[in-house]
């Protein structure tokens, strides 16, 4: 990749883009009220989640927090649980942090200009680039991965796109040709003809592609060797048995995480490192004041977070202890079923384990 921003390949790319653009868009809920805030949040919510899965979180937590002070004021269980289910909680925390700053140093509005909202809790380049460009009309480059994927190809470039010095060469280059009129409209291109077209993991659609007259990759006939991408550090793997620990009064039990670390502050089912058996998860309970009557084995699962993967057993264990009962171990909330998934944020790590609870919660309505 040259390092002048002015490269034959990318320097026409403009108005064939934004028409194509134009009869393409997809119809989407931040698109049609693009305010600082929808654009906001709906860059932070799309950082590592499809567009199809974001919509509908999306429009749940405008619905209940309409605003940078609303977001600023919400109660944390609330805010967990408008989240639940599109993991990297840390995105909601540092919006929440963000909003309460916002709400102090100007009134409420979030800044248009790239080096205040680089400031902001959670906000790095793109999120920055993006709200200024897209909400605000400021001529910034909003560079994701979409946009590293099509600059890459439009150049044949077999650079690292991770590389933090392709990223700055890569903005640098786009600055020098969005159209200053709109600038968001271009971005909002440039994202959704990767998303779209410049597919990733796969053959592109360059037979549709409004660019593929001036693309070298495709010129090249290398485009599905692009873009180059240092792989993937190998993940962790850890054993983990979860207990779905039902008292003699029919409650679930409960347990707040941490407040630092993996999914710091939220509520998960209690459970062991390892696989235990049965009679170790016995003496276990037994030795926390819990009296199992039963045990009931659950579906194996496992989930992927960045650098971990859990590998999961599950038990459905019945005690005789009432949930009222004062020998009740410390940490623990005995909650109905149809509450616990009600009101309380549970990881879609336990996704497997929140279905075996909606069993007990058509049982719990029936009886």
């Amino acid at each position: 990749m040259s390092g002048s921003p002015n490269v034959p390949e990318i320097n026409g790319i403009a108005a064939p883009l934004m028409q194509w653009f134009d009869k393409n868009a997809r119809d989407l809920p931040w698109r049609r009220d693009p305010s600082p805030y929808n654009v906001w949040v709906s860059e932070i919510m799309l950082q590592q989640t499809r567009v199809d899965a974001v919509i509908p979180y999306f429009e749940r937590f405008i619905a209940a927090l309409p605003g940078v002070e609303a977001l600023a004021e919400c109660p944390e269980d609330l805010l967990m649980k408008l989240w639940e289910g599109l993991g990297y909680y840390s995105r909601v925390r540092n919006m929440q942090k963000a909003a309460r700053i916002v709400k102090e140093r100007f009134g409420g509005e979030l800044p248009s200009g790239k080096e205040e909202l680089l400031a902001l809790p959670g906000i790095g380049e793109y999120t920055a680039g993006a709200v200024s460009s897209i909400a605000y009309g400021r001529r910034e480059a909003a560079v994701d991965g979409n946009v590293l994927r099509v600059m890459s190809r439009l150049q044949a470039d077999r650079e690292d796109i991770s590389s933090q010095s392709v990223k700055s060469r890569v903005r640098e280059q786009l600055l020098a040709i969005i159209p200053e009129d709109a600038p968001g409209t271009f971005n909002q291109a440039m994202m959704e003809l990767g998303a779209l077209i410049c597919l990733p993991n796969g053959r592109p659609a360059c037979g549709i592609c409004p660019l593929a007259h001036c693309c070298r990759a495709r010129q090249e006939g290398c485009e599905e060797e692009l873009p180059v991408k240092k792989p993937k550090a190998g993940r962790k793997k850890e054993e983990r048995t979860i207990l779905l620990l039902v008292s003699g009064d029919g409650k679930i039990a409960l347990r707040k995480r941490p407040p630092r670390g993996l999914l710091a502050g939220l509520y998960e089912f209690p459970g062991l490192e390892g696989h235990p058996g049965p009679q170790q998860i016995r003496r276990r309970l037994l030795g926390e004041g819990l009296d199992p009557e039963s045990f009931e084995r659950l579906a194996d699962s496992s989930h992927i977070f960045t650098h971990i993967e859990w590998q999961m057993h599950g038990w459905l264990v019945r005690l005789r202890n009432d949930s009222g009962k004062e020998s009740l171990p410390d940490g623990l909330v005995f909650e109905t079923p149809r509450r616990a998934l009600d009101q309380y944020s549970l990881p879609s790590a336990f996704a497997a384990y929140k279905t075996a609870l909606q069993v007990l919660t058509k049982t719990e309505r029936s009886s």
